[in-house]
């Protein structure tokens, strides 16, 4: 049976999450897209750490959030914004207003 809420980001944001009661993963650096796919198939809903999200090449990352099924959102971490420059551009791209 699918776990209801899973949290995949950084390790304190984690442990806040966990203490909330919601499942929590940190992926080790490198295996972010990994550990999406993995999460997608056992969680109704992924809470992703923004700077996770960040770690995820596009064509794994734009599918994930678009499908309905399991709900994927991109959540604030401890840094609270997207670490690229052009962060505005990358959310735009993620909801669909920018290619």
């Amino acid at each position: 049976m699918p776990q209801a809420i899973v949290y995949v980001g950084d390790e304190l944001s984690a442990a806040g999450f966990r203490l909330a009661g919601v499942a929590a993963r940190v992926p080790k650096a490198g295996s972010e897209a990994e550990c999406l796919v993995d999460t997608r198939l056992e969680a109704q809903v992924v809470l992703l750490g923004i700077r996770c999200a960040a770690s995820i090449p596009p064509e794994i990352l734009e599918p994930a959030l678009a499908s309905p099924s399991p709900l994927v959102m991109v959540v604030p971490d401890l840094n609270g914004a997207w670490p690229a420059t052009d962060s505005a551009s990358k959310v735009r791209r993620l909801l669909g207003v920018e290619t």
